[in-house]
């Protein structure tokens, strides 16, 4: 029950990438729950064998460790130079608010998406690299223009969607595309 209370200061670290109306940003819990339901509705362009049930623990465990390591923004050397330090730390002490044995499986869950080398955890990659493609484009640019993310960066981090899903990729990139035509990227590099 600690553990399951814990959880719920997942609610209070946010992301830096804005809900879709851009009214203002997504927290963690937010972002989990939506990868989960993504995970399950767009199954049929996951990598095969797909272990369904397995990708969507994987979706609602990857970024728990955000409640004592905060979110890292992916556009930031700084935030990740540290940060597989900060979430293995942050992992050892959340897991072990757990009997043993469910501590063993949410850790291994963890590190499975991490280390990205199944096809469950490549697919939850692919989709956490969409997720924030679709809120930007529908918060016309959100937290691209905030914090000056370039196209050829955006194009960059969503590489892995390319590789595990490519009719998803096919999508992404026609969405980046259009996004680029509608100008909402900067032309270049901000702060972060």
């Amino acid at each position: 029950m600690r553990f399951l209370i814990e959880l719920d200061k997942l609610k209070t670290v946010l992301r830096q990438t804005l809900i879709a109306d851009g009214s203002r940003q997504e927290n963690t819990a937010e972002h989990s729950w939506h990868l989960a339901t993504m995970a399950l509705v767009l199954a049929e362009y996951a990598p095969q064998p797909l272990d369904l049930q397995r990708a969507l623990a994987i979706a609602l465990v990857h970024d728990l460790v955000e409640i004592h390591a905060g979110d890292s923004f992916c556009y930031d050397p700084n935030a990740m130079r540290t940060k597989e330090a900060r979430e293995a730390l942050a992992a050892a002490r959340l897991f072990t608010l757990l009997p043993p044995e469910q501590a063993s499986y949410l850790h291994q869950l963890w590190q499975e998406f991490e280390a990205c080398n199944t096809n469950e955890a490549r697919y939850i990659t692919a989709l956490d690299r969409l997720q924030p493609l679709l809120q930007n484009y529908a918060s016309r640019g959100g937290s691209w223009k905030r914090h000056g993310i370039t196209l050829a960066r955006v194009i960059e981090r969503s590489a892995p969607i390319a590789d595990t899903c490519p009719l998803l990729w096919d999508f992404a990139r026609k969405l980046i595309e259009d996004a680029a035509y509608q100008g909402l990227f900067p032309t270049s590099s901000g702060s972060a």
